[in-house]
């Protein structure tokens, strides 16, 4: 039965938060967009930026490595209002300020370049253009597809969750058909403003796979769903506890 960690409810494990915990090995391929442009809008999406530095810094913080990878490498933009004073808390501006992890982002690995047999799991991050570039790229759900398979663990957060869509079990039939997943809902890309720009509203779209779909209470609060190796987080808000459940999930399979 999935796990539903709701806002507070969120219970980490003494391992998840004890720096002289056992470390993990292995890695996690981080997964970000490469789409800025909306349809009318003048500023730019591209990845929220606390969607990866939130999950970066508690993975890396339980001993996990991570290769970034977007849908056609090289650089990947960054949205613009998720660079705003309101959205950036200390440790990430501290990475926006790092020569070295902003150099990361401008040399993504592509999907194509990536050998699943290396990672224990795969993330996918957030931002309104992965509407555009995650669901159709063949070589992202090939990827996706066999780290499942070999046993690891899919996690995505906020609109990351819409490379979920395509993927497919051993039988054809959507991954996520019957599991309990969450995502941005309807209620926070309306609030967001964000409604009259997306090509497809993505909590429909998960229903629409046949997924059982669960969100917050309140909308732009943490909310993250752990159904055995699928690990989905509904908003920005939900990073680090997204994080938190992958580690944990992790720390059970070793």
């Amino acid at each position: 039965m999935a796990a539903l960690l709701a806002a507070g409810g969120a219970q980490a494990t003494d391992a998840d938060r004890n720096p002289n915990a056992a470390q993990l090995n292995g890695k996690v391929l981080v997964v970000m967009t490469n789409h800025a442009k909306y349809p009318t809008r003048s500023d730019t999406t591209g990845l929220w930026f606390t969607e990866l530095t939130h999950f970066y810094d508690v993975a890396q913080a339980a001993g996990l490595q991570m290769d970034f990878v977007s849908p056609k490498g090289g650089e990947v933009p960054i949205d613009e209002r998720s660079q705003g004073w309101f959205y950036l808390d200390d440790a990430a501006r501290a990475h926006l300020a790092d020569p070295a992890f902003m150099a990361r982002l401008k040399a993504t690995l592509r999907p194509e370049a990536v050998d699943p047999a290396n990672y224990k799991a795969i993330y996918f991050s957030g931002g309104h253009g992965t509407l555009w570039d995650f669901p159709d790229n063949a070589a992202l759900q090939r990827v996706s597809e066999q780290i499942y398979r070999q046993g690891g663990i899919v996690s995505a957060v906020c609109h990351g969750v819409s490379a979920l869509l395509p993927l497919q079990d051993n039988n054809g039939k959507p991954l996520i058909a019957g599991k309990t997943v969450t995502g941005f809902s309807n209620m926070e890309e309306s609030l967001s403003g964000m409604k009259p720009e997306v090509p497809f509203l993505l909590q429909d779209a998960l229903v629409g796979r046949g997924a059982n779909y669960k969100k917050a209470l309140f909308p732009f609060t943490s909310y993250v769903v752990t159904d055995d190796r699928v690990i989905t987080g509904q908003n920005p808000q939900s990073s680090t506890e997204i994080a938190e459940a992958v580690v944990k999930r992790l720390r059970e399979l070793d």
